[in-house]
């Protein structure tokens, strides 16, 4: 059997962590990756992975034998691109997930300019604002908003976004302009966001003057999704935080209005994130140019 083969499969199975994963990733029968990662055992007179009915977990020497081959493969994938026109002419499928709006309003929209310049890409792209793993689900890159959690992943940060207050103009016909946050804990139902990962309500931030307040208000109504969010703002339901990439052409549109502008809201920031082994691809790194060029010329976006 094709040793550096088998070596690529164990590589993809410690980082997938089941044979099935694995084996979905690459294409190939689950049958062949199980017997291309015995046979890398055999060979190697070692065990290198312990097997479970529900996961796959990584033996001492299987740990240290995955470390330095996939400095290697990392190099070779390196050298067999600078051999080629890769560079010049990145092409494959790339696998990315983005959240909601921004592939709806940013994204999608400036396809047709990304496909201009490689036409040889293939995109798969996730659209969701639950977070993924990227190594389990094979994605080559995410593009996401806030701190970044594990620093074992390569990020860059694209993008500032800032978020705005909003309602509908028949929500603030009904109930009133709040000229205060503090309002929206006793005059005013607000839609909130919560975390799918852990449930957790994030609160509204307002700042000014050095004074920072975190209102969760009177909510009727939370969201894990932001096209979920302005649904519920331009249907009245209570005024809310949302991107101004997402608000200020519904402002302009009279169909949101911005209130408490005098206070300024948390702006996040906007990383494309990727595994530390995908790094020399000229199809990831085509792509986080292009989107990265593409988030610097938004108008309702900072740096």
């Amino acid at each position: 059997m094709d040793q550096l083969q088998s070596i690529r499969v164990f590589a993809r199975v410690v980082e997938a962590g089941t044979f099935t994963k694995a084996a979905e990733s690459l294409d190939l029968p689950k049958g062949t990756v199980t017997k291309l990662v015995q046979h890398l055992e055999s060979r190697l007179k070692v065990k290198l992975l312990n097997r479970t009915t529900r996961r796959v977990t990584v033996t001492p020497d299987g740990a240290a034998y995955y470390e330095r081959t996939s400095r290697l493969l990392n190099d070779l994938d390196d050298v067999e691109a600078s051999m080629t026109n890769a560079q010049a002419k990145p092409s494959g499928r790339l696998r990315v997930d983005v959240g909601t709006s921004v592939a709806q309003l940013i994204l999608i929209p400036a396809l047709a300019d990304f496909y201009r310049r490689y036409p040889d890409i293939q995109l798969d792209m996730g659209v969701t604002d639950r977070p993924v793993d990227l190594i389990t689900d094979n994605v080559d890159c995410v593009i996401r908003g806030g701190e970044l959690l594990e620093q074992s992943l390569v990020a860059r940060r694209i993008a500032n976004l800032p978020l705005v207050t909003v309602a509908s103009p028949a929500y603030l016909k009904a109930h009133g302009r709040p000229t205060h946050p503090e309002q929206l804990q006793t005059d005013h139902t607000v839609i909130n966001y919560f975390s799918t990962r852990t449930g957790r309500m994030y609160p509204n931030e307002f700042h000014k003057d050095g004074q920072k307040l975190e209102i969760s208000g009177r909510y009727r109504l939370s969201v894990n999704e932001s096209n979920a969010m302005t649904a519920a703002l331009l249907a009245g339901l209570g005024i809310g935080q949302t991107g101004g990439f997402v608000a200020m052409p519904l402002i302009e549109r009279g169909e949101l209005v911005q209130v408490l502008e005098e206070w300024a809201c948390e702006t996040i920031p906007v990383y494309v994130v990727y595994p530390p082994n995908r790094h020399l691809s000229a199809k990831v790194r085509a792509f986080v140019e292009w989107a990265a060029e593409l988030f610097a010329k938004h108008p309702h976006l900072g740096r």
